[in-house]
């Protein structure tokens, strides 16, 4: 039989409602009797019953995430993040991905409510106005990596546009002229960013000698490969590439060393994100950093704020700065990371 907490309160000695304000936090109990109630509840095998206790707390302590996709280092480390810093409020979660689909993210998002007390949704393809037409109005929820207008939304993003800007100007300053971008999905706010950044670097140079080339892709490690036989069909071929995250830079490696190109004898190569592998491929990847982990650990703390709030965001916008990383792929010796952000500074934050 399950045992309730009416049992651990009478062999306790103490009341439900202490034996309660013991699992719940949120009232102080003298150490000695939460130490007996936790004691007398581990003899007992007893577990609080979550729904009984949202009742009374009117909290699920779940969190909601909805990501694009769950596949790739980059959607890990963002789960990492957000995980960690659940678990330091005694928060669990609810993941799901939509793969950039309406109905998908409108079906998870019916199915989570009233069983999170919040949300974490990552739709960089997915514009804002839309998401506010469908959300309940009284969810707390954090935006990151958002398209468009965000709204009345507290959102978190990656300085995108800045990190491609300066991991171009690296290539050129290595004397680089006909750099390539292998683009990330069309529609996609990163991927805009990113190509952005990579064009306006290019046109920023004095003299305006310079090629650039552009392939598509879709931030999966095929479309990498695949973009090899395209970028050394062109003649001359690009001396350098600049793969729009690390997955299809990976892939790019991989289709060059197939067709017998040395990296980064013939050809420079450099991704974006800086995911754990990007370190270990050979050879090593340079890549534009994001702090992939503390994006979702901020997302967390934005989200606790507002439900704590009971409910009311702030409405911040925070931009994370991204760091160039130098290593081997890209034929220049190994550096210490510099800032990515023209202007300096590891966040930023936007009040509306």
């Amino acid at each position: 039989m399950t045992v309730t907490i009416r049992e651990v309160a009478k062999q306790a000695k103490v009341s439900v409602a202490t034996v309660s304000r013991v699992f719940t936090g949120k009232s102080p109990v003298r150490d000695e009797t939460r130490l007996r109630v936790r004691q007398v509840a581990e003899r007992l095998h007893y577990l609080p019953h979550g729904a009984a206790r949202s009742l009374i707390t009117r909290r699920t302590m779940t969190v909601g995430v909805l990501l694009p996709d769950l596949h790739g280092e980059f959607f890990s480390e963002v789960i990492r993040g957000i995980v960690l810093r659940a678990r330091k409020s005694g928060y669990h979660l609810l993941v799901s991905s939509s793969h950039s689909d309406i109905s998908e993210i409108e079906a998870t998002i019916a199915t989570m409510r009233g069983r999170v007390d919040g949300l974490i949704l990552m739709s960089p393809d997915m514009d804002a106005g839309w998401l506010h037409a469908k959300l309940p109005a009284r969810l707390p929820i954090v935006l990151l990596n958002a398209a468009g207008d965000t709204g009345p939304f507290e959102t978190i993003g990656v300085d995108n546009r800045g990190g491609a800007f300066a991991m171009t100007r690296h290539l050129l300053a290595l004397g680089h002229r006909r750099i390539a971008i292998v683009r990330g999905p069309e529609g996609n706010r990163d991927a805009a960013e990113r190509l952005r950044g990579w064009r306006w670097a290019l046109q920023d140079l004095p003299g305006g000698d310079t090629e650039g080339i552009e392939v598509a892709g879709d931030f999966t490690e095929a479309a990498g490969e695949r973009a090899a036989a395209k970028i050394l069909a062109r003649e001359p071929h690009p001396t350098a590439v600049f793969a729009a995250n690390d997955a299809m830079a990976i892939g790019l490696l991989a289709g060059l060393r197939d067709l017998g190109v040395r990296v980064p004898g013939e050809i420079a190569v450099a991704g974006f994100d800086d995911i754990p592998i990007a370190r270990y491929v050979s050879p090593p990847l340079t890549s534009v950093r994001i702090p992939i982990a503390e994006l979702g650990a901020r997302a967390v703390e934005r989200l606790l704020h507002a439900v704590e709030n009971g409910g009311e965001p702030e409405r911040t916008h925070e931009t994370l700065a991204t760091e160039l990383v130098v290593r081997a792929s890209c034929g220049a010796a190994s550096s210490a990371s510099s800032p990515g952000r023209r202007n300096g500074g590891p966040i930023t934050a936007n009040r509306r």
